[in-house]
């Protein structure tokens, strides 16, 4: 049954994985890139701090699923 549900896991996972990272803050300037950065490091609050460890949470369920599929026989 799992070997069924699996691979939608981890295609859900990635694709929200994929929105959750591209729905984030850009912290670097394009001065950062060539080592001088003109931003202060600041703690993630509200909206944003959720966000980042929402996509902590999809990234782990990815890569357990992905390990997952490797240990399940198909």
């Amino acid at each position: 049954m799992l070997d069924i549900i699996l691979p939608y896991i981890t295609l859900g996972s990635a694709v929200l994985t994929v929105v959750a990272i591209l729905l984030q803050q850009r912290g670097a300037s394009l001065g950062a890139g060539f080592g001088s950065s003109g931003e202060l490091f600041t703690t993630r609050r509200g909206f944003d701090k959720n966000l980042f460890d929402v996509t902590i949470i999809f990234a782990v369920i990815f890569v357990l699923s992905i390990l997952a599929s490797m240990i399940i026989p198909g």
